[in-house]
């Protein structure tokens, strides 16, 4: 449901001439000329069939000029593109093209849709049969490769008659702002954290804790020890005794998703050891892409277990905020948000970031803090800011590890260029443990795993803070 609503919107042109002389002879054509001077061979004894040579080009050629006069001109003919889904990472997107010919001929279109990079590697070829006054279709899958606004460019058509000997060359102006957004998970994948989610509530209804947090559960007799300040005045006048108000855990909290988009989040994890080779196809996407999708399905499971949801996206300065609400339509304003977050090349400023959430958010909440620790000799900044939110939030601290790194580490080296590296790789990784062992010990929740293990490490993360009540 969310995917439809986010989806391109339909683009429809009609053709026009690429250029002044728009047209052009086809292989087909070409390969009858070139047939006509196999005649020059036996014109070498006979001079007469020289000549048939000549005839026969021209007969080739006066077909191929009457030919490209029975096609229909390019402003007869219209192009539609339109998507059947919304353009996500690791999902295919289907696109359909719709060629409409208004003339009196059948054409043969071949088309080149011009996609950015970010949706596909190169630009799309296809064929398509398109008769007179009825619609023709043509359907291809595409896997957007980045998250962002993309321009696409125009469809190029160009069209010949079942014939074959002539053909027109048309361009239609389908260009539009086609944005894609982060992996969206399926229901499916979500269906077992959601009914773990639903346990918890059942368990949490039967267990209910009065008297903590400031929900308001139910009016009851004043007793000696009560706190005069929760007395309910209106009641007491109406009954003529001291009412009381009885509170209750809070049911619904408030669950920030900060993400550090500095350049730390740029690297892109090697999938599987074809990286470690020089094996470029083998990257994957960036951690930026790992948390975003990771930020929207745990908004999805937040609020479907009725917390209310903010994002903090910040590099230098805040790039995307979005306060705490509910509802379909602020998860759908979430995403186009997390769309548009963007790695920077500088390291992010944590600390203002800090100021910034507890100024936002006051009260106590869950926050998860999607980052990464920079292999510096100092204390990292983040680690700092993390330890001043501590001071009032539930805090999820999660660093992105980096895979290439722990294989390194952990394999056998067979010369001593690979010691000396492997050792490196064991001190970094003994230095992430140390900084996130002291967080631990402050009372921080963390997690160091690998990017594409990040989301459902996350989801289970959230369930078991929500089962524990420690908000």
């Amino acid at each position: 449901m969310i995917a439809h609503s986010l989806h391109p919107e339909l683009v429809r042109a009609a053709c026009e001439r690429r250029r002044k002389l728009a047209f052009g002879l086809t292989p087909r054509t070409i390969g009858l000329l070139t047939a006509g001077f196999l005649l020059l061979i036996p014109g070498f004894y006979l001079e007469r069939l020289s000549y048939a040579m000549l005839l026969w080009d021209g007969l080739v050629l006066l077909a191929a000029w009457l030919d490209g006069l029975r096609l229909p001109r390019a402003s007869l003919l219209t192009a539609e593109r339109s998507w059947s889904n919304a353009p996500a990472l690791d999902s295919e997107t289907e696109i359909v093209l719709v060629i409409e010919n208004h003339g009196r001929v059948i054409v043969e279109c071949r088309l080149l849709d011009d996609l950015p990079a970010g949706l596909a590697a190169e630009p799309v070829r296809q064929k398509v049969t398109a008769f007179p006054r009825v619609p023709a279709r043509v359907r291809y899958r595409v896997t957007p490769r980045e998250r962002g606004d993309w321009e696409t460019g125009w469809l190029y058509v160009r069209y010949r008659s079942p014939l074959g000997l002539a053909e027109r060359w048309a361009r239609a102006p389908l260009t539009q702002t086609v944005r894609v957004y982060p992996a969206l998970r399926t229901t499916e994948e979500q269906q077992i954290f959601l009914v773990r989610s639903r346990q918890i509530e059942m368990q949490l209804r039967q267990v209910r804790q009065r008297g903590l947090g400031r929900d308001f559960e139910s009016l009851r007799e004043y007793r000696e020890g009560d706190d005069l300040r929760d007395v309910c005045w209106t009641a007491t006048a109406r009954r003529g005794s001291l009412i009381t108000r009885q509170y209750q855990t809070e049911r619904s909290q408030a669950v920030w998703i900060v993400l550090d988009c500095g350049r730390l989040t740029r690297s892109r994890p090697a999938a599987g050891s074809g990286a470690l080779d020089g094996n470029r196809d083998a990257l994957a996407h960036s951690k930026l892409d790992y948390a975003c999708s990771t930020a929207v399905a745990l908004a999805q499971l937040a609020l479907y277990s009725g917390d209310r949801v903010g994002l903090l996206a910040y590099g230098q300065t805040v790039q995307q905020r979005l306060l705490p609400g509910r509802g379909a339509s602020h998860l759908r304003q979430m995403i186009e948000l997390l769309a548009q977050v963007k790695a920077e090349t500088s390291e992010a400023d944590h600390l203002r970031a800090t100021a910034v959430l507890n100024r936002l958010q006051p009260r106590r909440s869950l926050i998860l803090w999607v980052t990464d620790l920079a292999e510096t000799a100092m204390r990292p900044e983040v680690i700092d800011g993390a330890v001043q939110l501590l001071r009032r939030h539930v805090l999820l601290f999660v660093a992105m590890a980096q895979p290439e790194v722990e294989r390194i580490a952990t394999a056998r080296p067979k010369t001593v260029e690979e010691m000396f590296r492997a050792a490196a790789a064991q001190e970094m990784a003994g230095r992430r443990e140390i900084l996130l062992a002291r967080l631990r010990e402050q009372g921080a929740l963390t997690l160091d795993l690998d990017p594409e293990k990040l989301t459902s490490a996350v989801l289970n993360q959230y369930l078991t803070v929500k089962e524990r009540a420690m908000v």
